[in-house]
This record gives C-alpha cells, structure tokens and sequence, in this order.
C-alpha cells in the first residue's frame, strides 16, 4: 500500500499516486485523479476533482466535483470551491513551439495562484494565472478572475469586479 493510501479510504474509482501527500480524515469522492500534489487534514474533495503535481491544498478545505486545481496552484485552509472552477497556469499556452515542435516543460512559464484563508469560488468561475485571492474573499459563479482580489471583498461578473465587502464582513461590522 502506498503513502498516498496508507490508512485512508480511498474509493475503488479513484486514481492517488504514489507521490500524494495527504492529511489524516481526507475524504475523496469516486473518480478523482490526484497526483503529486498535497492535501491537508479534514479536506474533501468531490467527484472528478483533478490535482495536479506541486498543487497545494490546506486543511478543511472543500473542492466541489469537476473542478480542476493545476500545478502552481497554493489553496489555504477552510477555502470553498464550487463545482465546475477551473485554475489556469498557462498565460499563453501552445501546444508546439515556432518551430512547430511539440512543447515540453522548458517551452512554457507557469504561473503561481494562491487563495488565501477562508475565501470562496463560486460555481463555474475560472481563475486566471497569477492571481491572488484575499483572505475571506468571495467570488460569484461564473465569474472569470484576471486580477487580484483584495481580502474581505466580493467579486463577480466576466471579467470579475469588486462588488462589495463580502457577507462575513458586513456581519461583523454590525456587531
């Protein structure tokens, strides 16, 4: 048995490599496909979540199913993610070079993303490379993020703009 597995419950449908660190009470859903990636304690991912190498991801922390979390990719703790959210980390992506050779890892730049503590991804949204998304941010379904986000705020819309602080906010200044 594997690191990967050792000791947890892994569905007869999902694929963990050997190289998946993951933290103690992880839940995964059928048809995920880990690999070379990092997952905290108490984190539960849905059904056809991917993660690739080098992805981190923080502790209670919940992945909706048939999102994509590709390498370069930092998720704090306690961070939602919705169903369908695609991480990119490719600003110019190609599939050969000029020369019209196929493209290997040397041909391409990859670029970091990191969601801070406690923030939210809506359904659908697709977080573009290179960005930041504050601390407790929350971002609406379908929105499509090209620029930082601060901490506290609320972002929507294709491409995403600030909406507000976001709901905990509002809460805590009324008390």
């Amino acid at each position: 048995m594997s690191a990967a597995t050792e000791n947890r419950q892994v569905p007869q449908f999902a694929c963990v490599a050997d190289d998946v660190r993951m933290g103690q009470r992880v839940r995964l859903a059928s048809y995920v496909n880990l690999y070379g990636c990092e997952i905290g304690d108490d984190t539960r991912l849905g059904a056809f979540v991917e993660v690739q190498r080098d992805a981190k991801i923080g502790r209670r922390c919940k992945i909706s199913s048939h999102s994509f979390v590709c390498s370069g990719v930092t998720i704090e703790d306690e961070v939602f993610i919705g169903h369908g959210v695609i991480f990119i980390n490719d600003r110019y992506p190609r599939a050969t070079t000029t020369d019209g050779a196929p493209q290997t890892e040397d041909d391409w730049k990859m670029e970091h993303t990191v969601v801070r503590k406690g923030a939210s991804i809506g359904s659908g949204a697709i977080v573009m490379c290179g960005v930041e998304i504050g601390a407790g941010a929350l971002v609406g379904a379908g929105a499509m993020v090209v620029r930082d986000v601060p901490a506290g705020s609320i972002v929507a819309g294709h491409p995403a703009r600030l909406r507000g602080p976001a709901v905990e906010s509002k809460a805590r200044e009324s008390q």
